[in-house]
């Protein structure tokens, strides 16, 4: 499931002015959807790339070749000044409801939006879902059991946006019934809150990957390959580094350069990967030949416990370098299992081990290595069923 992030920014949030400025904000912090008024999509679209949601009163149409492309939002919301928000009363008997009748109507509206004031809006929610792509809930002096209800009975039939204030009620969309909401509607001025928002949607899209330990077997100089460094456009942290190796099933954990030396400054932005025919792992769960990448590629970036993110490329270096051969042993339930790479021979490339970071020029045989192994062959970077051998 890709989680998203939509912002409110319609009347109910001031004028123009203190819209605008929620709005820019959302977009610098990289959320996905602006929920606004119908007259504001155009003004949206000025200040800057997103998709936008705007509320109606059910008289849009079917988007055509005279349409102008800029007036017209991507998604039409109703239930703005009508049932959904108790501005009408709901009927007794849904056949009869207003905000239904637009949404079952093709061109009219594909959203609807509902405050759950209590068990009857619930249950309006409920029909809702039935006849809009998504549906937009915003509870009302309450927290996790409705949005329980909801998520088990609706799940499948829309994509389920909840609304929110802060960052921790994101979280707990999110995570509801371990199966949580699409998307969050988030309602705040608060610019920290909106970044914060936007990192909890990121990190709740993100893998977490088990990296085990492997046995040092063999450190071998070898003669000079063409090595290839990963600059990224994003900054690393110190026990973060990229996943590398010959063989597909069998990743070595190589540190990003973020150390000091004597020698040489700190390249936080740089995994110093090895030779051109290595793997290293994207953050789709597949793997790409260090040779393939190119700028605007994306990249998995992992810490020593497993959390992963990713990366832009923003430049890969190539250049012929003296290499050492790296083997270790992994244990498997099927017996132990060797896999390899090759780092080049320099004190800047370092390995996570049982003892921390240790330079490569450093290994000894038996030194124990953080890597991620996977029992499963790959073809064109895609795990597949098959019978390979990597050796």
């Amino acid at each position: 499931m890709t989680r998203q992030v939509w912002l409110k920014a319609d009347d109910e949030v001031g004028d123009w002015d203190e819209r605008k400025r929620r709005i820019t904000a959302g977009l610098e912090a990289g959320v996905d959807w602006v929920l606004v008024d119908e007259q504001d999509v155009e003004r949206v679209r000025d200040l800057g790339a997103v998709d936008v949601a705007a509320f109606t009163n059910g008289d849009v149409h079917v988007m055509d070749a005279e349409a102008d492309e800029e007036d017209e939002p991507d998604i039409a919301v109703v239930g703005k000044d009508g049932e959904g928000d108790g501005s009408m009363d709901i009927p007794g008997d849904l056949s009869g409801s207003a905000d239904l009748s637009v949404l079952r109507q093709d061109g009219k509206a594909t959203a609807g939006y509902v405050r759950i004031f209590d068990q009857r809006y619930e249950e309006f929610a409920e029909e809702v879902a039935t006849a809009a792509d998504y549906t937009i809930v915003v509870g009302e002096d309450w927290q996790i059991i409705p949005l329980e209800n909801l998520i088990a009975r609706i799940g499948d039939e829309t994509n389920l946006v909840a609304g929110v204030t802060t960052a921790e009620e994101a979280r707990t969309a999110y995570e509801t019934l371990e199966i949580g909401a699409d998307s969050v509607l988030l309602d705040t001025d608060d610019l920290d809150e909106i970044r914060k928002t936007v990192e909890v949607r990121d990190e709740m899209g993100r893998e977490q990957v088990d990296l085990v330990e492997a046995e040092i077997q063999e450190i071998e100089q070898t003669g000079s390959a063409d090595r290839v460094c990963i600059d990224t456009g994003n900054l690393m942290e110190h026990d973060e580094g990229m996943l590398v190796g010959s063989m597909s099933r069998g990743l070595f954990f190589v540190h990003a350069e973020t150390a000091e030396s004597p020698y040489v400054a700190s390249r936080p932005f740089r995994v110093n990967a090895g030779a051109v025919h290595a793997y290293v792992r994207t953050p789709d769960g597949g793997t790409k030949y260090l040779s393939e990448l190119r700028s605007g590629d994306e990249v998995q970036v992992v810490d020593t416990e497993g959390r992963t993110r990713e990366a832009i490329v923003g430049r890969v270096k190539i250049e012929k370098r003296p290499m050492f051969r790296v083997s270790a042993e992994v244990e498997t339930d099927e017996g132990v299992d060797r896999i390899e790479t090759l780092l080049q021979n320099a004190e800047t490339i370092k390995v996570a081990t049982s003892d921390g970071r240790k330079a490569v020029t450093d290994l000894e045989e038996g030194d124990d290595v953080l890597v991620y192994y996977g029992d499963k062959a790959r073809h064109f970077g895609e795990a597949i069923e098959e019978s390979i051998i990597e050796q």
